[in-house]
C-alpha cells in the first residue's frame, strides 16, 4: 500500500505484463495480465493529483481519475469502484478497449520525461475486482414507474441509457436486431482486446435489474417507430453506424475483397461457437492466405491481428498516411508489429487485380502536403509509383457510415443531415419526432465506445426531463 502520491519521482511507469507475442498469435485471449494488486497500488501512487486534472478533461465521461487512483493507491479498492462506476456504466470495457495514449494517458501532466500513470490498466484492475467480490449491483430503482421507455439498439450508448432510466425506476424496453445484447462490442470487437464474457455478464445482470430485452427485432420489418412511440414514453434511437465505406477502383468487385465488419463479425461469431458459413468456406477466413488490410484505424488494427490468429501465411496493412498520422492507437499499432503485421505507410490503392479472385492489390506511393481545414496533412499520389502487394484477401477498413434510417425504420419525418446521421435538437438530444431521442455514432457519426457512453448517460437525462414535462402537463390538462 503506498502512504503518499506523487510517486511518479521514484517509480517508473508500468503497465500490466503482456504475453509473449508467439504465445498470444496462437488463440484470441486477452493479451495483458491481470495487475498484481501491490503494482496496481504502486503505478496509482504515481498520481500528481494535479490541480487541473486534464486526464479528466480530456476523458469524455469526465471521470474522476485523480479520485479513485488515491483509493486504489491506499487500498480502499471498493471506494474507488464506487468512484468509477458513478461516471461510466461499464468501467471494465473502457478500460480495456479506450485509446487512454489519445485520452487520458496522452494528456497526463507527467507524461513528458516521466511517462504517465497507466490510467486504463487500474481501471480495470479496479472493475474486474469489483466484479470478483461482488460489489457491482443490478440497476434495481428505490421505486417503480408507470412510465416506460424504448430503445433501439443494445449497444454502448443504448445501454448505457437504458441503466440510468432503469436506476430511476423507469420500464425498460430494448430493441435489438441482433441475437446477443453488445452491439460492436459483441460481434466488432475482438475477444484480444475484450473477452466476450466482460460484455454477457452486464446483459445477465441488467435483465436481473429489470431491463427487458427484445432480440432479433429490427424496427421497420418486426415493428414500427410509429408502434413503439405509442407503447412508451420515449423512444432511444441508439442504433451506431455499420454500414461500409466503399471505394470505386477497378476489380473492386472481385471475390475475395470483403468488409472489414463482415469479416470480424464473422470471427467473433465463431469464436462464440457458432457455424458461420463464411469461416466454413474460406470467404471470411485468413488462414494460409495472403491478407492486405486497407485502412489505418482502430477496426484496421482489429482485422490485421485477427487474421494473424488466424493462420495467415502473411499480413499487410496498407494506410495512405505515414504513422504519425493514424486514426488509430498507437499501442494496437505496436502490438500488431510484435505480432509479425507489415505495415505500407504512404500507400493507397488504386486497383484490384484477378480473374475468378483477387491476387493483388495494385497500389502506389503517397506523398504527406500541406494541413487542411482540419488540421490532417493532405495526401497526393505520386506519379509512377505503382506496385503490387499479393493478396488472397482484402479486407476494407475504410471507415462506417450511417444506415438509411428514415427508410428503414419507413419513417420519412425523422430528419438527417448532409452526413446522413439523425439530426438532433444538441441541448435536448430529441428529433424532430416529439418523444423520439438519439445519440451516439448514430448522431455524431462513428466514433468511440467511450462516446457512445457519455451520450447514452445524457439521453437519458434529458428523456427523464421530458417524460416529467409530458407527466405534468397531462395532470394539469386532467384537472
Amino acid at each position: 500500500m503506498a502512504d503518499r502520491m506523487l510517486q511518479f519521482v521514484r517509480l517508473d511507469q508500468h503497465q500490466p505484463d503482456k504475453r509473449p507475442a508467439t504465445a498470444r498469435r496462437e488463440d484470441f485471449a486477452e493479451i495483458y495480465q491481470e495487475f498484481a494488486p501491490q503494482a496496481a497500488a504502486a503505478q496509482s501512487s504515481r498520481c500528481s493529483q494535479c490541480g487541473v486534472p486534464f486526464c479528466q478533461v480530456h476523458c469524455p465521461l469526465n471521470n474522476n481519475i485523480p479520485d479513485w487512483l488515491k483509493l486504489t493507491a491506499e487500498g480502499r479498492l471498493e471506494e474507488a469502484y464506487e468512484v468509477a462506476a458513478a461516471t461510466n456504466t461499464f468501467p471494465e470495457i473502457c478500460g480495456r478497449i479506450c485509446p487512454q495514449d489519445r485520452l487520458c494517458e496522452g494528456n497526463c501532466v507527467i507524461e513528458k520525461d516521466f511517462g504517465s500513470v497507466t490510467i486504463g490498466s487500474v481501471e480495470k484492475y479496479i472493475t474486474d475486482t469489483a466484479w470478483e467480490n461482488g460489489w457491482v449491483k443490478a440497476p434495481k430503482p428505490r421505486r417503480e414507474l408507470a412510465q416506460s421507455v424504448g430503445i433501439i439498439g443494445a449497444g454502448p450508448g443504448g445501454l448505457a441509457a437504458a441503466e440510468r432510466l432503469r436506476m430511476r425506476g423507469y420500464q425498460v424496453h430494448v430493441y435489438d436486431r441482433y441475437d446477443r445484447v453488445g452491439g460492436l462490442m459483441i460481434y466488432g470487437i475482438p475477444n484480444f482486446k475484450l473477452e466476450k464474457e466482460v460484455v454477457l455478464r452486464r446483459w445477465k445482470q441488467f435483465e436481473e435489474g429489470g431491463i427487458q430485452f427484445h432480440l432479433n427485432v429490427a424496427v421497420g420489418r418486426d415493428i414500427t417507430l410509429e408502434e413503439l412511440r405509442v407503447k412508451h414514453d420515449a423512444v432511444l434511437i441508439a442504433t451506431g453506424v455499420y454500414k461500409a465505406r466503399d471505394m470505386a477502383a477497378p476489380g473492386i468487385g472481385l471475390p475475395g475483397i470483403v468488409p472489414a465488419l463482415d469479416y470480424l463479425t464473422a470471427s467473433n461469431r465463431a469464436g462464440l461457437g457458432e457455424n458461420v458459413p463464411g469461416m466454413a468456406s474460406g470467404t471470411m477466413n485468413a488462414a494460409g492466405k495472403r491478407v492486405v488490410v486497407i485502412g489505418g484505424g482502430d477496426t484496421a488494427m482489429d482485422c490485421v491481428r485477427t487474421a494473424v490468429r488466424q493462420g495467415a501465411t502473411s499480413v499487410t496493412c496498407l494506410y495512405r498516411r505515414d504513422k504519425a498520422n493514424m486514426p488509430g492507437s498507437m499501442r494496437e499499432v505496436y502490438n500488431a508489429e510484435e505480432e509479425g503485421v507489415t505495415f505500407e505507410w504512404l500507400g493507397a490503392p488504386e486497383a484490384f487485380l484477378g480473374d475468378a479472385a483477387v491476387t493483388a492489390v495494385r497500389a502506389h506511393r503517397m506523398h504527406l502536403g500541406l494541413p487542411d481545414a482540419t488540421g490532417r496533412q493532405q495526401v497526393q499520389a505520386i506519379p509512377g509509383s505503382s506496385f503490387d502487394l499479393p493478396a488472397d484477401l482484402v479486407i476494407m477498413a475504410l471507415g462506417f457510415d450511417p444506415e438509411d434510417l428514415p427508410k428503414a425504420f419507413n419513417e420519412p419525418a425523422l430528419p438527417v443531415t448532409k452526413w446522413g446521421t439523425l439530426k438532433v435538437d444538441h441541448r435536448t438530444m430529441m428529433t424532430a419526432l416529439p418523444g423520439v431521442f438519439a445519440a451516439g455514432d448514430i448522431v455524431r457519426g462513428a466514433s468511440l465506445v467511450v462516446w457512445a457512453i457519455r451520450d447514452g448517460r445524457d439521453a437519458a437525462e434529458t428523456m427523464h426531463s421530458y417524460i416529467e414535462q409530458k407527466s405534468a402537463a397531462l395532470a394539469v390538462a386532467a384537472e
